[in-house]
């Protein structure tokens, strides 16, 4: 015969194989082993934020208010840079980062005000104290204008590597490459990937998207609006790109003829056009930087007209924390 049990009966037996059961040894190491996985779970979690560093927001005009383009993006214990820019490692060296810390540096492309940083970083680099060879990532060029780098110093080189003070020989050494669009790097949970943009005659150009965690940043580097962009971009909690304002330059710059202002023009993109590409995009927060001329101070009302999102205009050391909320840092006056 079937044995009934009404459920206060099954309810006081449960109770009661629950109370043994918590009185076991290994019930608690169980507990505690829990509890520990979701205290690790929630620290990778917090670990896995990104954090970005604008080191630089200007363009070729040598102001002070601006430095030349660099980005730096940390992910763990790696710090990414992007570009060096005119006073890039002066900006690492006011954030106390050891320049032996940076991990590799990638190019957008190769014009000198994205690229003339990068002897001070290399070498300078050196002296104080890297020992291991800088790693260099960019479009067809990179390599043999590293390698004419290294020939161009190679007096400085000498002596400082095998007469005077005998610097680790590594230290001066460049692992450059020359890279193609897709992932160009994943290491410890870091990838990034590049992408082509559109910067006129100026090719290859690229942007770059670093994906860390569930988090991830875009950078648009110097392009025009880019259809590829817009694909690479989707999904980013952060969109970093580029801007001109053809009025304000055409004021600001009287060096330049009208053609060659209207060339500089087309190879950028105006507050108008951004805010079409931020508005497709979606990001969590746009940001401007590698802003023509330094001081726009109609960038946001243009950009207004086509894009009601979050946005910011980016200014040299602003930091940008990527994690479950997004905190932007602007540097002390």
């Amino acid at each position: 015969m079937m044995e009934f049990r009404s459920p206060s009966s099954r309810h006081a037996r449960l109770s009661e194989s629950m109370n043994l059961v918590s009185q076991h040894p290994i019930y608690w190491i169980r507990v505690a082993s829990c509890l520990a996985l979701v205290g690790t779970l929630a620290a990778v979690s917090y670990a896995q934020e990104l954090k970005v560093t604008l080191l630089g927001t200007g363009n070729p005009r040598p102001v002070m208010s601006r430095f030349g383009p660099s980005i730096m993006v940390e992910a763990g214990k790696e710090k990414l840079l992007f570009d060096c820019g005119r006073g890039a490692t002066q900006r690492l060296y006011q954030l106390k980062i050891p320049f032996s810390e940076i991990t590799a540096l990638f190019l957008t492309h190769l014009h000198s005000d994205h690229t003339v940083g990068i002897p001070d970083l290399w070498l300078t680099g050196w002296v104080m104290g890297r020992s291991t060879p800088l790693p260099v990532w960019g479009p067809e060029g990179t390599k043999a204008m590293m390698e004419h780098l290294r020939e161009a110093y190679a007096f400085d080189i000498h002596i400082r590597g095998d007469v005077d003070t005998k610097l680790p020989s590594a230290g001066a050494e460049v692992v450059a490459r020359d890279i193609q669009e897709g992932v160009v790097y994943d290491r410890a949970g870091v990838k990034v990937t590049a992408f082509l943009v559109d910067h006129g005659e100026i090719r290859p150009a690229f942007g770059y998207r670093v994906d860390y965690g569930r988090h991830s940043v875009t950078l648009s580097g110097d392009t025009r609006p880019s259809e590829n962009l817009i694909k690479f971009a989707q999904g980013t909690d952060v969109l970093i790109h580029e801007v001109i304002d053809p009025e304000a330059f055409a004021e600001a710059v009287s060096t330049d003829t009208q053609e060659q202002r209207k060339k500089i023009i087309e190879h950028h993109t105006t507050p108008e056009q951004a805010g079409i590409v931020f508005t497709r995009v979606k990001p969590k927060l746009a940001v401007y930087s590698h802003i023509v001329p330094p001081d726009v101070p109609e960038v946001i009302p243009h950009t207004r007209k086509t894009y009601a999102g979050p946005l910011e205009v980016g200014e040299d050391l602003m930091t940008i924390e990527i994690g479950d909320k997004i905190e932007v840092h602007r540097a002390a006056p």
